[in-house]
C-alpha cells in the first residue's frame, strides 16, 4: 500500500485503485468535499506526475479520455481547488508523493494499461438522488429525469415557464461553464428538440444563469456529472455505432441487410389523445397569456417567443 496524507486530502493506491479523499480542512473546496471520496481504477489512469515548486507540490493524476463522467461534463474547467485529481503537497513529504506516484506508474506498465481513450465510463459518478440550490434555481436529479424549479430571481420567462422536468431520454447532452465570479456561467440541458436553440442562459429554459457565488455554483457540476454518466458515451453515436469506426465515404445509403427482410405490419391506428385535465388547460392559458404579453411588451423577441412558447407546449 502507498500512500499519503495531506491537509488537502490523502491518497491510497492498493496495485488496482487510487483511493482519494478530500481532507476536513475548511480551506479544502466546498466542491470536492461535497463530491467525496474518489475510487479510481487502475485502468482509468493514463499517467501521474509530482510537480515540486518553492513552496509545496503537487500530485496529479491523468485520466484516460473518456474514463470519467466528471471530466466529461466539465470539460478542464473545474478550477484547481475543486480538481479532485490533484493533491497539495508539503515540501517535507515530497518523497513519500513520489515513491506514490512511482508505484503508480510501475503498475501502469505491469498491467499495460492502454492509453487510448476509453469507450466506456469507467468511474460511475456521484450518487443520485442529487440536489444543487443555485442562483438561478434549484436543478435535482433522481437518476431518470431533470427537474428545475426557478427562484424569484429568476428571469420572467422562465418563471412563466414553470418548473422544468426533462426525462434522460429526451437528452442530447450538457452543457456546463462555471461561475468565474467575472463572468457568468450557466448549466444547460441540451434535449433532441433544442440542440440548435440559441436563446441565452437567462431566458433559456433548459439553462440555469450562474451568476451569484462562484463557490456554490460550482456545485452544479455534479447534476451534470450525474446525467452525463448516465447519457450515451460519447464514444458511441446515437444509432448505437462507434464513433471512431465511421462507414466508407463511398458507401451511399443505408447498409444492404444481410437477410430479407419481411414488409413490417401496418401500424395501428394512434388513439385520440384524452383532453387535459381543466385545471391543467387553465394553467396551460394562464402561462401563454403570460408570455404573450411579454411579448407585447416588447421583453421577448420573436424568436425568444416562439421557442418559450413551444417549450410550454410540450409539457402539456
Amino acid at each position: 500500500m502507498a500512500e499519503i496524507i495531506q491537509r488537502d486530502g490523502s491518497w491510497a493506491f492498493d496495485g488496482s485503485t487510487v483511493r482519494i479523499t478530500p481532507g476536513p480542512h475548511r480551506s479544502v473546496a466546498l466542491f470536492r468535499q461535497t463530491y467525496g471520496e474518489v475510487a479510481v481504477p487502475l485502468e482509468a489512469v493514463s499517467g501521474v506526475v509530482y510537480e515540486p515548486e518553492r513552496k509545496r507540490g503537487r500530485l496529479r493524476l491523468r485520466l484516460r479520455e473518456g474514463s470519467d463522467p466528471l471530466l466529461q461534463a466539465t470539460g478542464g474547467r473545474l478550477p484547481d481547488e475543486a480538481d479532485p485529481y490533484r493533491l497539495t503537497v508539503d515540501l517535507d513529504r515530497s518523497g513519500v508523493a513520489e515513491y506514490v506516484a512511482e508505484e503508480i506508474r510501475q503498475a501502469l506498465l505491469l498491467e499495460q494499461i492502454p492509453k487510448e481513450p476509453a469507450t466506456v465510463y469507467l468511474l460511475p459518478g456521484p450518487p443520485v438522488p442529487v440536489s444543487v440550490r443555485s442562483s438561478d434555481g434549484t436543478v435535482s436529479f433522481d437518476g431518470t429525469q431533470v427537474r428545475i424549479d426557478w427562484n424569484d430571481t429568476s428571469d420572467r420567462v422562465k418563471r412563466a415557464t414553470g418548473p422544468r422536468i426533462i426525462a434522460v431520454g429526451d437528452l442530447a447532452q450538457v452543457e456546463w461553464l462555471p461561475n468565474s465570479g467575472y463572468e457568468d456561467g450557466f448549466l444547460r440541458f441540451v434535449t433532441h428538440e433544442t440542440v440548435f436553440s440559441k436563446l441565452p442562459p437567462e431566458k433559456d429554459p433548459y439553462a440555469l444563469d450562474l451568476w451569484g457565488s462562484a463557490r456554490r455554483d460550482l456545485l452544479t457540476a455534479l447534476v451534470a456529472t450525474a446525467v452525463t454518466a448516465r447519457l450515451p458515451h460519447p464514444s458511441t453515436r446515437a444509432d448505437g455505432r462507434r464513433a471512431d469506426r465511421p462507414r466508407p465515404l463511398d458507401a451511399a445509403g443505408p447498409p444492404p441487410p444481410r437477410h430479407p427482410v419481411p414488409a413490417p405490419a401496418p401500424a395501428p391506428a394512434p388513439a385520440p389523445a384524452p383532453a387535459p385535465a381543466p385545471d391543467h388547460h387553465d394553467v396551460l392559458l394562464r402561462r401563454l397569456r403570460e408570455l404573450g404579453e411579454l411579448h407585447r411588451e416588447g421583453v421577448l423577441t420573436d424568436e425568444e417567443f416562439a421557442a418559450t412558447k413551444a417549450a410550454v407546449l410540450r409539457d402539456f
